[in-house]
């Protein structure tokens, strides 16, 4: 009898061990670890070796996680199911998890590399001060072409080339309401942050002109098809038309003198992180010219790290398709928070305009 109360009694206390070590792992689990950070990134958006190297120099892991559209991502951190610690959203994003509360406001004093961007990128109207981001990437959105299966004739110095007959069914376009909407108000003279119904009743109309030289209207397809020349002419951005041209030579980049988009995607920290202090650390890392051009030269999109193109390659950062002049940039908008509303009338008229395709 004695040998079963010794029996049960140590079953209670193994059992009681047990639910408090179960209980401190979840606690732990709840608030983080030091030594991890998880990072929610576009694909193929960073060089795996920079990753490498960060967590060979702070001994803090990463968890690498990706995402396909701002939305997408938005929702996840607003769902707050994962604890993700850095976050890369372009601008107009930032400014709507901003009116959300979804992120935490960054320590500058943790991020002494920040001066390394160029002050052109910095403080900018969805996020003065850059209290809550900073830039990774930007770009542009323009035509990539290729001038051996349409002639030199057509240069894309405007829009309204992509209208010329002489392209019938030789046109891709980026499955994107606000690329393909904006193109559409820019080519009438309009801002691609236009809430005016008139004008994205003339841009849609005007799109819908363009349908018979439209093949299709893709997504990340887009990229093998125009290096295999399926298409002569595309709607993208200008990282994605560099990685096209670095595997298809006969193919080169143009943003119409009209203006378009210029995009920024930037390094959040959001209020799912447990790793704050990680968080920073990690950014900063990135914002080191040496890691950043490193990086750069892996992803191809254009940097804002002013200190980072000076160990760069001249004949990249020279190449005013990638880093436009003054001039150019003085025509670029930046994709401005058009509201629910307003964004659901953009995706009614590229619906629209997509039923149109024959």
């Amino acid at each position: 009898m004695r040998d079963l109360m010794q029996a049960t009694i140590a079953i209670v206390i193994t059992c009681a061990l047990l639910f408090v070590a179960a209980d401190q792992m979840q606690s732990a689990s709840n608030k983080g670890s030091k030594n991890t950070i998880t990072v929610y990134n576009w694909g193929e958006y960073i060089n795996p070796d920079v990753i490498k190297q960060f967590e060979k120099e702070t001994g803090i892991h990463v968890i690498y996680e990706t995402f396909d559209s701002n939305e997408a991502m938005m929702t996840k951190v607003q769902q707050g199911g994962s604890a993700y610690d850095v976050a890369i959203p372009s601008e107009y994003t930032v400014e709507m998890m901003k009116e959300k509360n979804l992120l935490i406001p960054l320590d500058h004093e943790k991020l002494p590399n920040l001066k390394n961007i160029d002050p052109y990128f910095l403080d900018l109207p969805f996020d003065p001060g850059n209290e809550f981001s900073v830039p990774y990437f930007w770009g542009t959105v323009g035509i990539v072409y290729n001038p051996s299966i349409i002639g030199d004739e057509i240069t894309f110095d405007s829009w309204d080339d992509l209208w010329d007959p002489s392209l019938k069914r030789k046109v891709f376009l980026v499955d994107g309401a606000r690329e393909v909407m904006g193109m559409g108000l820019n080519s009438i003279g309009a801002s691609l942050n236009s809430k005016d119904d008139a004008l994205l009743r003339q841009a849609t109309n005007k799109l819908i002109a363009l349908s018979p030289n439209i093949k299709a209207i893709i997504g990340d397809e887009i990229t093998p098809l125009m290096i295999n020349n399926e298409a002569a002419v595309a709607l993208t951005w200008s990282g994605q038309a560099a990685d096209m041209m670095s595997e298809n030579e006969e193919l080169t980049y143009a943003v119409p003198e009209e203006g378009s988009n210029l995009w920024f995607d930037n390094f959040v920290i959001p209020k799912t992180s447990k790793n704050i202090d990680g968080a920073h650390a990690f950014i900063n890392f990135m914002l080191d010219p040496e890691v950043n051009a490193q990086n750069t030269d892996y992803v191809g999109y254009s940097t804002p790290n002013k200190a980072a193109m000076e160990l760069m390659d001249p004949e990249i950062i020279e190449d005013e398709r990638y880093y436009p002049d003054e001039e150019l940039r003085e025509k670029l908008e930046v994709y401005e928070n058009l509201g629910l509303q307003w964004l659901g009338k953009y995706n009614e008229y590229f619906l629209e305009f997509k039923m149109s395709l024959k």
